[in-house]
Parts: C-alpha cells; structure tokens; sequence
C-alpha cells in the first residue's frame, strides 16, 4: 500500500456510487459481525474506514440512542453513498484519515473496521493509532463480508502465508500495537479477528 492517500481516495471514488448494489447481500454478515463485537447500550464506537456505512445501523442498534457512533472514511464519494442511503441518521460521518484520526485519545469504547487492514500504509503504527483512541479493555473488530480465499478466489489470485491476515502474522501484530487477540475466524462465508485494547 503506498503512503499516498490519493490512490485509496481514488480508487474507492470511482467505485463509490454503486458499492452496495455490487455487494447487495452483505448486510446480515455486517449485523452478525457487530453482534459478535459484544457492544453494550451507551458505548461510543467508531466504524474506521466506514465506506458507505453499512455498519453505521447494526451498530446504532448495538449502542442505542445512548451511545455514540462515528464513521469515519478518506474518500469523499464514499461518505456521500452513505448519505444518500441515509446512513448518516445512525450515525456521525467524518472526512478522516484513520493514520491519524482527530479523536481524543482513550475516547472510544471501541473500534469495528471492515476491509480496512488491507489498505493501512503502515499496519502496525496505524492499528496503534485505533489502539490510542479505545479506552484499555477496550475491543476491535477487523471484518470482511468474505473470507480471505474467497477474496482472492473473487480477485483471481491466491493467498500466501505473508498475507497479512493469516492468524500467524495478524496475532503478532496486533500485539505489538496495543490489541490482544481474542478470536480468529476465517471462513469462505467470514472473516472476523476480534482484539482487547491491553492497558
């Protein structure tokens, strides 16, 4: 991934408009995946890296009218998706850079970033920068709607062990940015690593 956020804006600017129509089915796996975090009514929780949104309701649902949702995301087309679908009702949507997100530092409960880990020009300082804004014990889920050999199946190449989220190298480096690892699934229908802020 290039220190450049221009390729990231980009690339997701141009696919903007029409994301959720070429991903029509993936709302329940989102729903599962938020429930799986373990939130509580009254927690502030942050969607890093948000897109469209599509984990702005189950996450409002997650927290109530009590807690407090962000969505953050680079790419301006994006956030504008999210409102056109009026996802900015479940949550408050921010033009931010998840390298260096303007939030106080231990002011989250939480962190649910889906797709994102993929694309962090430095995993380890940016996983540290989610790890700064959670209060300590507080949790992280990095998620995508499909599993990793589904993915690459979906993008015709294959994966490795250097990738970055097989659970040999997702464990150490969440640890060596301020997570513990609490749980690993990679399934073709999934994939979801769920992380305790260490204090």
């Amino acid at each position: 991934m290039s220190d450049d956020p221009t390729h990231v804006r980009e690339f997701f600017g141009t696919r903007a408009a029409d994301w959720d129509t070429k991903f029509p089915h993936d709302g329940p796996a989102y729903a599962a995946a938020v429930r799986d975090l373990g939130l509580h009514e009254g927690d502030r929780v942050l969607d890093a890296g948000c897109g469209t949104g599509r984990a702005l309701t189950p996450l409002r649902k997650a927290v109530g009218a009590s807690g407090v949702v962000l969505g953050t995301d680079l790419t301006p087309a994006m956030l504008e998706a999210a409102r056109r679908a009026g996802r900015d009702r479940d949550g408050r949507l921010l033009l931010a850079d998840v390298t260096a997100l303007p939030l106080r530092t231990e002011s989250l409960d939480a962190v649910f970033a889906a797709g994102l880990i993929s694309h962090l020009p430095h995993p380890a300082d940016n996983l540290r920068e989610l790890a700064r804004v959670v209060r300590p014990g507080g949790l992280l889920a990095l998620f995508h709607p499909i599993g990793r050999a589904a993915l690459a199946a979906r993008q015709g190449r294959q994966i490795t062990p250097d990738d970055l989220r097989a659970e040999p190298r997702i464990g150490p480096l969440l640890a060596t940015s301020g997570w513990r690892m609490t749980s690993y699934v990679d399934e073709d229908s999934r994939f979801l690593v769920l992380a305790v802020r260490e204090g």
